[in-house]
């Protein structure tokens, strides 16, 4: 790809931002042609992400480079490392990266390096935190999807917002008190002061992704961008390997000493990067591969996602079906084995006060109601009313009286009463009955 040099052309500073990590740039600094809503993959539930979506071969050019120039960002090595053990490391060492994950990255360093590449996508925005990576995952504001390509380990590779939760603690010590530098020119400053590091390589990449634009046309032609290295595209896996690392080294490392990612237009028009080449249709066909074992992974992961989920909706209708049985209540008459004062009593004609009030309380079975015989305890609102009115109409005035006046009831027995006497959805009007005149009348 051809780059043209912009000598002259202004540096744009932007304003320090009070939050970390710092947010996409706005107007009318955005990415413009490519629009940061488009820059996620997407694909539906269980469909796995393929070598291209994830541009397999552009990630393992980058961290298979055995070039040792990055200053370690720790201080247990003082020796030079490679931009693998670099991206690793800040990993390893973020405060929010779990004792399970770190025991994993060492008894498993290929683990480790499937991590990291599956994070320097989520650092730039590639994958963004509604994906997941265990078929388990039962949130539904996640979508599961099987890597093949970044998954031979069967190590958990957490889910996108872990993994996100992960890359904003991956910072320097010094920058846990302090907020790190925001924009690529507060970067460059603290580099020029002497402090190397300047910032972590995790920042960086935050940093370098939320200015894509404006950095379009200092280090490239202006039709390119950062973000284009990570997006599917005819050019070079290799050269754009090289171009990351080229910027990486750039931001973190002194500038009094040559970047070796430079190729000869880079060394010849600073602070252009290395150009990057296009690739025909036969050099695209050859790029990014998935194998037929991948191929074969991918498709077995979707299957054991999608029985996951029929099993899970099975047992969510179970339990749906099972809340659908309410607890309810059965008169006295259905508990088994009644002593024989209750049975005494249960053959009077008319029910005493404790037998038309108590009802049994029976939690999650399904009891079909059964009409009681004529002989049985009337204990419903209805009937009471009608066997009062007709006692009344018969005995007169002062049996209606007599008759319509309850006995007082607990505080427990009139709750009882209620529940199963009141109708929720009617008119609070029409809910009082002779007990609740009871209680007005005693206030």
């Amino acid at each position: 790809m051809a780059s043209s040099s912009n000598a002259g052309q202004p540096t744009i500073s932007l304003p320090r931002r009070t939050s970390w990590p710092p947010e996409p740039i706005p107007p009318p600094f955005s990415v413009g042609y490519l629009s940061r809503k488009a820059l996620p993959i997407k694909r539906n539930d269980a469909e796995a992400l393929t070598r291209e979506d994830v541009q397999y071969d552009l990630l393992n050019h980058i961290f298979t480079d055995t070039k040792a120039v990055f200053t370690p960002q720790t201080s247990e090595k003082s020796d030079k490392i490679t931009f693998k053990e670099l991206y690793i490391n800040a990993l390893y060492n973020s405060n929010k990266c779990s004792k399970v994950l770190k025991e994993k990255m060492l008894e498993t360093p290929a683990f480790a390096i499937e991590l990291a590449k599956i994070s320097l996508l989520t650092n730039v925005g590639r994958i963004n935190t509604t994906m997941a990576f265990f078929p388990e995952m039962k949130t539904a504001l996640r979508t599961y999807h099987p890597v093949p390509s970044l998954q031979k380990t069967d190590g958990n590779a957490q889910d996108a917002p872990r993994i996100k939760n992960c890359l904003k603690a991956a910072l320097l010590p010094s920058e846990f008190k302090t907020l790190p530098p925001a924009t690529p020119d507060e970067i460059l400053e603290k580099k020029n002061a002497g402090q190397c590091p300047p910032t972590s390589v995790v920042n960086l990449v935050f940093v370098l992704s939320n200015h894509a634009a404006p950095l379009a046309s200092i280090h490239f032609d202006g039709n390119f961008n950062f973000l284009d290295l990570f997006i599917p595209k005819a050019l070079s896996s290799v050269d754009r390997a090289r171009t990351f690392l080229w910027l990486m080294y750039h931001y973190l490392e002194p500038s009094n000493t040559p970047n070796p990612f430079n190729d000869s237009f880079s060394r010849q028009n600073p602070p252009k990067a290395p150009q990057i080449r296009t690739l025909s249709d036969q050099e695209m066909d050859r790029e990014n591969v998935d194998t037929r074992e991948e191929i074969e992974w991918g498709k077995h992961m979707s299957g054991r996602r999608n029985l996951f989920l029929q099993k899970l909706v099975s047992s969510l209708e179970s339990d749906k079906k099972a809340k659908l049985v309410a607890p309810h209540f059965v008169p006295d008459t259905a508990v088994p084995q009644p002593s024989a004062a209750s049975s005494t009593r249960r053959r009077r004609a008319e029910p005493t006060k404790e037998e038309a009030a108590f009802m049994y309380y029976v939690p999650g079975e399904e009891v079909a109601p059964t009409p009681p015989p004529t002989t049985t305890t009337t204990t419903t609102r209805e009937p009471m009313r009608r066997e009062t009115l007709s006692r009344s109409q018969s005995a007169g005035t002062n049996d209606l009286a007599r008759f319509g006046r309850p006995e007082e009831r607990s505080m427990l027995q009139h709750a009882w009463h209620t529940v199963m006497t009141t109708d929720p959805l009617g008119d609070s009007d029409e809910e009082e009955d002779e007990y609740s005149r009871l209680d007005y009348g005693k206030c």
